[in-house]
């Protein structure tokens, strides 16, 4: 009977545990789907949103003043020309350092939310097109 209850409540928090990550991870699909976008790039930019959200949340502020001076210093490299994945790899990272700013200081919460949609939606065809 104990070994019932056991496997029944840890059923129950797995359910709930695994329930809040796919919530989390369609998040992101669903902004994309409110802002009208047809980025053809937003799957790539969700995919890396969920690789480095974790990372970049524990980032303190000389870890983002690096990701975001090396970022400017390579896209201004008029010799070096960043991949997709890099670009956006960079874009995304700083997205969502905005995001954490905005969980930190909730008096700021709509700035940082406007600033991480900014560079979400950064797209890899302008950057293309500023190269040349």
């Amino acid at each position: 009977m104990n070994r019932i209850i056991q496997t029944t409540v840890f059923a129950f928090f797995f359910f709930v545990a695994t329930n809040n990550v796919f919530a989390q991870d369609s998040n992101i699909s669903e902004q994309t789907k409110q802002n009208g976008t047809n980025d053809p790039d937003a799957q790539l930019k969700e995919t890396l949103y969920t690789k480095y959200k974790k990372e970049v949340r524990s980032y303190d502020k000389n870890d983002f003043d690096a990701l975001f001076f090396d970022f400017f210093k390579k896209q201004k490299d008029a010799s070096l020309q960043l991949t997709q994945e890099e670009f956006y790899t960079y874009t995304i990272k700083i997205a969502i350092y905005s995001e954490k700013l905005g969980l930190l200081y909730k008096d700021q919460k709509e700035e940082a939310m406007r600033t991480k949609q900014e560079w979400f939606d950064k797209s890899y065809a302008d950057y293309l097109n500023s190269k040349k």
